[in-house]
C-alpha cells in the first residue's frame, strides 16, 4: 500500500469527464481516476476551501461520524476491475476499525474534508499508474503528457491500453 496525495481534478478532453489524478507521496507515479461531476465537485470545493449554504453530501456523513464519535481512519484505492476503481473507508469507532466499501470518488471527497490519509493498494499502482521518470518533477512536462495521454484514451479503453503499454 502507497500513500497517495490529489495532484489535482481535471476532465478528460474528449468525454468531457472529471478525473481526480492521485500522486505517489514518494515517487512520480500518477493514478488517473474518472469520477463523475458531482464527486469531481465536491473535491474541488474542498481544496479550494469553498463552502455551501447547506450540508452536502459528504458534508453530511462527516457530521454523522462526528456525532456517532467515529473518525476516518484512512481510505484505500484497493482494486481496478472491469475498468473500475473500487475503494475502501476505514473507519474507527468505539476501539474497532471497521471497513466500509466505497466509490473512489467518494471516500477521497470524504478524506479531504476529514483530512484523512489517501493510499493505494501496490496492484493497483503496477496496473493503472503512469510513471514520469527522473529525479525533478517538471509540472508543464507531466500536466502535457497527462493531457496527451487523455486526449488518446477512453475511461473504457484505459485499463486495456495501460496492459497494452507493458506488453
Amino acid at each position: 500500500m502507497q500513500k497517495m496525495d490529489i495532484y489535482g481534478v481535471s476532465f478528460d478532453l474528449v468525454g468531457k469527464q472529471p478525473i481526480v489524478l492521485l500522486k505517489t507521496a514518494d515517487g512520480n507515479r500518477f493514478l488517473p481516476i474518472w469520477i463523475g461531476h458531482p464527486e469531481a465537485a465536491a473535491i474541488l470545493m474542498k481544496l479550494q476551501n469553498a463552502s455551501s449554504p447547506r450540508p452536502l453530501t459528504h458534508d453530511l456523513m462527516t457530521d454523522m461520524l462526528t456525532q456517532l464519535d467515529a473518525q476516518v481512519v484512512r481510505v484505500t484505492v484497493t482494486e481496478l476491475r472491469d475498468n473500475t476503481f473500487y475503494a475502501a473507508i476505514t473507519i474507527l469507532q468505539d476501539g474497532a476499525e471497521i471497513e466500509i466499501d466505497s466509490r473512489p470518488s467518494d471516500a477521497i471527497a470524504l478524506a479531504v474534508r476529514v483530512e484523512a490519509p489517501i493510499f493505494a493498494d501496490d496492484t493497483v499502482i503496477e496496473e493503472s499508474a503512469i510513471e514520469f521518470e527522473g529525479e525533478e518533477v517538471n509540472e508543464e512536462e507531466i500536466v502535457s503528457e497527462f493531457r496527451s495521454f487523455l486526449d488518446r484514451v477512453s475511461p473504457e479503453e484505459f485499463a486495456t491500453e495501460e496492459g497494452d503499454e507493458e506488453a
